[in-house]
């Protein structure tokens, strides 16, 4: 065999390698998040719809959970039409499949010190060609319309016109949004696991942002995870104490992250503000449907919360108690060269991007409505066939905040872990 014949065989083989890991990956992913998907809606009571619904109810949350569109659209016959919108991110399914991919986009490259951009750019690619057509097919998949029985608001004035304008809803994907946006989300998980992880390769000319920017991306992951991590350990208290099983679990499977990760923001001083009308609410905790259930928009913050229950102020124990521990896990995994005020730098814009990370991905925006003769606000507030439910953040004031307790809990990380022998240092024997 010739040398170009061999080196022929060893692309395709090596090509191939790529494709299977590719392909491997992005089943995993989406099997995590189907899986989670469908367990969630089950405990949700979404395996009652009618008409076979459930399956594509499952592709439709997968679709959502990796920022696609999904439209709703409604008919309510000649005389009634329906209206719904919905911008939500179920960050539990989102969180389940990223880890996963994470985890076998990595591992290939495991035992590597050093990789081409061109190595990296060409498994992206594949693994971006794959997951384009994952999504084409789940696309497909997560389109359907079925109706929704309706009580007449009236008193029975209404009841032919009730029946036969029984609204029907249906959703399907717009794809082409869907690829889009599922292609950034793809794109900015690969970005963010190669940053993370400290065996992951990077191309040579990269290898000196990865001081300054690796154990940052590693200690907000910890952050976010461990707020999780101690959003589920109440939650199964919660389980365990007043039960509720199946809308706690239903939380859970779809909504933990949402709901965590709200309350970093919360106990870093940041507010939000929302409104929530008619039969819709946020599911758990009830506190926070009491703050926003009010005929104008709601401010939720601490001091509203506290209002309500005054264990809302355990949210700020736990920023600082966590927030500077993840300042000092960042200046354990750092040069031990780096001065203080570097490690405040660094953690202030790691932990402002992460609440604007959050930010965007928390808010929270649901409506539907039937209108009847064109009279529909006016059955929305008397019937019960509308309701709206949006949470948004107060932007510039959570950021700002997040800055100074970046900076803050920073310096002092750099200071606690002083003491701790850190990657740099070289013992010296004493003269």
């Amino acid at each position: 065999m010739s040398q170009q014949e061999f080196s022929d065989r060893s692309r395709a083989t090596g090509a191939a390698h790529v494709w299977r890991d590719a392909l491997v990956a992005v089943l995993a992913g989406l099997a995590a998040m189907a899986v989670t998907a469908a367990l969630g809606l089950w405990a949700a009571g979404a395996a009652d719809l009618p008409g076979g619904a459930f399956p594509r109810v499952v592709a439709a949350v997968v679709v959502m959970a990796v920022g696609g569109s999904v439209d709703i659209s409604g008919d309510a016959g000649a005389i009634a039409e329906t209206r719904a919108d919905l911008s939500v991110l179920p960050l539990s399914v989102t969180l389940a499949g990223a880890l996963v991919i994470a985890t076998l986009f990595l591992r290939p490259l495991r035992h590597r010190a050093v990789a081409s951009t061109r190595e990296l750019a060409g498994r992206a690619a594949w693994l971006a060609g794959v997951w384009v057509l994952a999504l084409i097919v789940l696309s497909l998949l997560a389109r359907h319309t079925f109706k929704i029985p309706l009580q007449d608001p009236t008193g029975g004035l209404l009841e032919d016109v009730i029946t036969d304008a029984a609204p029907e809803v249906g959703f399907r994907t717009d794809i082409p949004v869907t690829l889009l946006f599922g292609l950034l989300w793809l794109a900015g998980l690969l970005v963010l696991a190669l940053l993370v992880s400290r065996r992951a390769p990077l191309p040579a000319r990269l290898l000196r942002f990865q001081e300054p920017v690796r154990p940052a991306a590693f200690a907000m992951v910890v952050l976010l995870l461990a707020y999780v991590v101690l959003g589920l350990i109440l939650a199964l208290v919660v389980v365990v104490t007043h039960g509720h099983r199946a809308e706690t679990f239903a939380v859970i499977l779809l909504g933990l992250p949402n709901l965590a990760w709200l309350a970093l923001t919360l106990g870093l001083g940041g507010s939000w503000e929302g409104k929530v009308d008619g039969p819709f609410g946020l599911p758990m905790p009830q506190v926070l449907d009491e703050v926003l259930r009010t005929p104008d928009i709601s401010t939720l913050d601490l001091g509203t919360l506290t209002q309500h229950d005054g264990r809302a102020w355990w949210l700020l124990v736990a920023a600082v108690v966590l927030v500077p521990a993840a300042a000092f896990l960042m200046a354990v995994r750092s040069p031990a060269r780096m001065r203080p005020w570097q490690h405040a730098v660094h953690m202030a814009v790691a932990l402002t991007l992460t609440v604007l990370m959050i930010c965007l991905v928390a808010r929270l925006s649901a409506h539907y409505g039937l209108s009847l003769l064109g009279i529909g606000e006016l059955l929305d507030l008397g019937g019960g066939l509308g309701g709206e439910v949006s949470l948004r953040p107060r932007l510039w004031t959570t950021l700002g905040l997040a800055v100074l307790w970046g900076l803050v809990a920073g310096f002092l990380g750099s200071l606690a872990a002083a003491r701790v022998h850190r990657r740099g240092e070289v013992a010296t024997e004493a003269s």
